[in-house]
């Protein structure tokens, strides 16, 4: 048998919870971004026999730009109840940005003093901006963003939401779909509920 050669891994001594939560806040920040490029899309007349001419904001998706021409288009746009949810959406990420560039673009320190929290500095614009956080706050920062996710899909609320899953006629979930082909990842998206405390499926 050939010997395998040790790899030389770093370790940036996250918990697996804090690893967990970091992934799902960075698939909820790309599922709000898409959104809000989509939205800002559909707010252009396109002509489908011409390439439509797009501003910079929308071909760089430098987020900054891509939010404000979001602003000017669509929750401009909007009236009543519809515009004040969007309007709150659009406060909240701007709130939110500094954390998330953080976590993504920061370099990552830890505090023997106190272990169970973590830093991250990230420089921009010749600033040095340090965010201190626990699992605790990232658990926290992903509820707002999943929460921002709904709200600029559907800032109609629950009736909305309801409305367009009518409309758009018989739909299986990837879990549902994965359960009845009998996929091996049906367990892996089981809700957490669902699971033993070792992380295997209570399925039987």
């Amino acid at each position: 048998m050939t010997e395998k050669k040790l790899a030389h891994i770093w370790n940036a001594e996250l918990s697996d919870r804090e690893v967990f939560l970091i992934g799902k806040i960075v698939i909820q920040w790309g599922a709000l971004q898409e959104e809000v490029f989509s939205q800002t899309l559909l707010s252009f007349d396109i002509d489908d026999s011409e390439k439509p001419a797009l501003p910079k904001a929308m071909n760089n998706l430098q987020l900054t730009e891509l939010l404000d021409l979001w602003k000017k288009r669509v929750i401009d746009q909007a009236q009543g109840e519809r515009a004040i949810v969007l309007q709150g959406q659009f406060d909240e990420i701007l709130e939110l940005k500094d954390f998330r560039d953080a976590l993504v673009h920061g370099m990552w320190e830890w505090s023997p003093n106190d272990p169970s929290l973590i830093s991250t500095v990230l420089v921009r614009r010749k600033q040095m901006i340090t965010i201190h956080f626990t699992a605790g706050d990232l658990e926290n920062f992903y509820r707002r963003m999943a929460s921002i996710n709904f709200k600029i899909r559907f800032p109609g609320g629950t009736d909305e939401y309801f409305s367009k899953l009518a409309e758009q006629g018989s739909y299986m979930s990837r879990r549902w779909v994965s359960m009845i082909s009998g996929s091996p990842i049906a367990d892996d998206l089981m809700p957490d509920v669902l699971r033993r405390a070792d992380g295997t499926s209570s399925r039987k």
